[in-house]
């Protein structure tokens, strides 16, 4: 019997849990249909003119955020719904060998920014990825890449952080659920890559 009980005790609290996770992810999207629609489409037209012109984007993060950061530029280079050529994009989170030898020879918080100095050009857009829009290295290569005259764009979480002040265009999720703020951050980034299909080339079926 006290088994029972125990295990039944368990799975309510795992039933709060998940209720938990969902009421955060569903906070997060509120706000991301309530707050950000305008800011995205913004954003989707600063991408398009930055593409149409045959400018890149170059996009960075830590962790979960690497992930997103490579996420999307597979889908501008591949393709999101539609058949189309391909997008100019590049994720600075992927080659191993300069971000060991940056983080080695300068310190990790210049593994974007050496990138961003030698890749960005007036013209390209640097986007930064940060939940807590406070990653040291992705600050420093928004900060390079300003210097250099070169437009810059967060996906950012909390208060938009360090991040928001350097950055021309800033969509931010407010609150400290670092999940729901990345999930947020990959339905902004899937609805960016929709518009600019869109935009670009028409829709598809």
């Amino acid at each position: 019997m006290q088994d029972g009980i125990l295990a039944s005790q368990g799975l309510e609290s795992m039933r709060k849990h998940i209720l938990k996770h969902l009421e955060e992810h569903r906070n997060a999207f509120d706000y991301l249909q309530t707050h950000l629609v305008d800011a995205i489409e913004r954003s989707a037209d600063q991408m398009v003119s930055v593409l149409d012109r045959g400018n890149k984007i170059l996009i960075m993060g830590n962790g979960g955020s690497a992930a997103d950061a490579q996420h999307f530029a597979a889908e501008l280079i591949g393709r999101f719904l539609i058949e189309r050529r391909a997008l100019p994009a590049i994720a600075l989170t992927t080659d191993s060998s300069i971000l060991t030898a940056v983080g080695n020879d300068y310190g990790f918080e210049q593994i974007f920014s050496r990138q961003v100095s030698a890749l960005a050009i007036p013209g390209d857009l640097v986007v930064g990825i940060s939940t807590s829009g406070n990653s040291p290295n992705v600050l420093a290569a928004m900060q390079v890449a300003r210097e250099a005259g070169v437009a810059t764009m967060a996906l950012v979480g909390r208060d938009g952080g360090q991040l928001k002040n350097v950055s021309d265009q800033c969509l931010c999720i407010p609150g400290h659920y670092t999940p729901a703020i990345q999930e947020a951050h990959i339905a902004i980034i899937h609805i960016l890559c929709d518009l600019i299909e869109q935009k670009l080339f028409g829709r598809g079926d």
